[in-house]
C-alpha cells in the first residue's frame, strides 16, 4: 500500500467525514482514476513524435500507454477521422496513489514560479483536470534525451457529486491549491 493510500484511510476519511458530516464511510469521495495524457499535433506529419511521446507518458507513469485517435475530421488541422493524434494512460489503484504522491511532493513543487494550482479546473462533478506545459519537470525524463518539450493534461475523476467535495478530497490529499 503507497504511503498517500494510507494516509487517505487512515487520516484523511476520518476527517473528511467529521468535517462534512457524511452519513457514513461510503459517502466520503475517493478518487476513481487519474487519466495522463499528450496531444501530439506533429503527430500527422512526424510517427517518431507520436511514439518518443508514448515512450515519455510509460515512463512518467510506469503504465503502456495506448495511442488516441481523432474522431471526426478536421479540415484546417490536415485532420482525418482514425489519424493517431496523441498518447495517454489510465492510472488505478495503488499506481494511481503513487503517482499523484510523486505528482504533489516532487514535480509541482519543481514547477517554475508556482505559486499553487488553480482551483479552477472543475468540471462541475467534482472531477478535476490540471495542464502542465513541460514534460520534463518529472523526475523520469532525461532532458538530454527529449526531441521537443510538450506538455500534458492530467486528470483526477473523483466520486465526489459536486465541485466542492472534489475540491475538499484534493485538498486533503495534499494539492497545493492556490488561493481563489
Amino acid at each position: 500500500m503507497s504511503r498517500l493510500q494510507e494516509k487517505f484511510k487512515k487520516e484523511i476519511v476520518p476527517d473528511l467525514t467529521k468535517k462534512h458530516e457524511y452519513a457514513n464511510v461510503m459517502d466520503v469521495p475517493k478518487l476513481k482514476k487519474v487519466t495522463v495524457n499528450i496531444g501530439v499535433g506533429e503527430a500527422t506529419e512526424n510517427r517518431a513524435s507520436l511514439d518518443n511521446a508514448r515512450k515519455e507518458i510509460e515512463a512518467i507513469t510506469g503504465q503502456h500507454a495506448v495511442i488516441t485517435h481523432a474522431k471526426k475530421s478536421i479540415s484546417n488541422f490536415k485532420l482525418r477521422k482514425g489519424m493517431p493524434i496523441g498518447t495517454m494512460t489510465t492510472l488505478r489503484g495503488e499506481m494511481m496513489y503513487e503517482f499523484v504522491d510523486k505528482l504533489i511532493s516532487i514535480v509541482l513543487p519543481r514547477l517554475r514560479d508556482f505559486n499553487g494550482v488553480s482551483p479552477h479546473g472543475f468540471d462541475g462533478r467534482g472531477n478535476y483536470t490540471l495542464g502542465i506545459k513541460e514534460q520534463i519537470v518529472f523526475p523520469e525524463i532525461d532532458y538530454d534525451k527529449v526531441d521537443k518539450v510538450r506538455g500534458l493534461n492530467i486528470t483526477f475523476v473523483t466520486t465526489a457529486k459536486t465541485d466542492e467535495d472534489g475540491f475538499n478530497l484534493l485538498k486533503a490529499l495534499g494539492m497545493p491549491f492556490a488561493q481563489k
